[in-house]
């Protein structure tokens, strides 16, 4: 049977996503099998829940806004990096498309009233009553840290909705990885617009990333029942405290760090 706005609504109330709440989702809405209306229903099912005091928010992440030199999948050729630098477009929240963040959150970044982060890289989209403070101020440097949409949303004590996705798209639990001790860092660079509409490359360094060590967090969070567990559609669907989410990875890799030095 085909999917629906109100199947899918249903179905988000029964997982335990909360009206008025502030929710953070990343999706693969091929994984939720037929929808009726496609990433527009699916949408319209989120803010149903959510009602007009929620809060929708998504990842609208640019990842092919980056140095050329850390390309790996694929690599390019050497001498192609300057011309790439000297190049791509400068990041503009209103125009740029994400990258690699699924038609959900393309569909929600240009939503009326949606609001989105100025960071080249790492932005999210928001839309709801919370979306202006959520996604204001998103600092350059340290860019999923404390300046960044990941802690407004633990001030705000938001969820955190997979739908059709592991724990290794959690972009969440990188806050953690901010506020373990002494993490390692790295130069990143990226195409920016200046405030007079002029493109340029900027350099900054910030926070390692590593994501493969999520889905073992991911377990160890459902095995201590912190983890709502259900289906969307056809697709397998996980909903968490993003606080809680993020202490429990703290002190995951906090333990880890000990382990290993």
């Amino acid at each position: 049977m085909p999917h629906t706005r109100a199947s899918l609504a249903a179905d988000l109330r029964e997982l335990g996503v909360r009206r008025g709440s502030v929710l953070l989702v990343h999706a693969s809405l091929r994984a939720l099998g037929y929808v009726c209306g496609g990433p527009h229903a699916v949408a319209l099912a989120l803010r149903d829940v959510l009602g007009p005091d929620g809060t929708l928010v998504v990842p609208t992440h640019t990842a092919d806004n980056s140095d050329p030199a850390q390309w790996r999948n694929p690599p390019v050729p050497e001498h192609w990096w300057p011309i790439i630098r000297g190049e791509s477009p400068g990041f503009d929240p209103a125009v740029t498309p994400s990258t690699f963040m699924g038609a959900l959150a393309e569909l929600v970044r240009n939503l009326p009233g949606a609001r989105r982060s100025d960071h080249p890289h790492v932005s999210f989209a928001a839309v709801g009553p919370e979306a202006e403070g959520i996604v204001a101020g998103h600092a350059l440097v340290d860019m999923l840290g404390e300046e960044s949409p990941l802690a407004r949303l633990y001030e705000r004590s938001a969820d955190v909705l997979l739908l059709g996705v592991g724990h290794d798209s959690n972009t969440s639990l990188h806050l953690a990885e901010y506020r373990r001790p002494d993490p390692p860092r790295e130069r990143l660079g990226a195409a920016v617009l200046t405030g007079a509409g002029d493109r340029r490359w900027v350099w900054w360094t910030d926070v390692v990333l590593d994501s493969d060590v999520f889905p073992g967090i991911g377990a160890e969070l459902e095995a201590a029942g912190r983890v709502r567990i259900g289906r969307v559609g056809a697709g397998p669907a996980r909903l968490m405290d993003q606080r809680t989410a993020v202490d429990f990875a703290q002190r995951w890799l906090t333990a880890a760090v000990r382990r290993s030095g």
